[in-house]
């Protein structure tokens, strides 16, 4: 499934926490850059901080398909953790 430039390949985790596609497209353009994996086997993924329509915290995994440029693929999204995640969800605790 395409999405303007963006091509959505798997949302099985996303539906398990019921985060809407719009939420997710709402809010990719004031992201935060949680943690970067240059090196993943299938190309390069960056997980996101974002916001859902009320606020919330979501943590959404964007990828570039191996020997690509875009379009950049939506791999997951989920709620971040409060017992794994910082307050602010940006670091994972120790």
């Amino acid at each position: 499934m395409f999405f303007g430039s963006l091509q959505v390949l798997s949302l099985f985790q996303s539906c398990e926490w019921y985060i809407l596609l719009k939420d997710v497209m709402a809010s990719v353009e004031n992201g935060k850059v949680v943690e970067y994996y240059p090196e993943y086997p299938k190309g390069p993924c960056v997980l996101v901080l974002q916001k859902n329509r009320e606020g919330n915290p979501i943590h959404v995994v964007w990828g570039i398909p191996k020997n690509a440029f875009s379009p950049a693929v939506l791999v997951t999204a989920y709620k971040p953790d409060p017992l794994i995640w910082s307050d602010d969800f940006m670091e994972r605790r120790k």
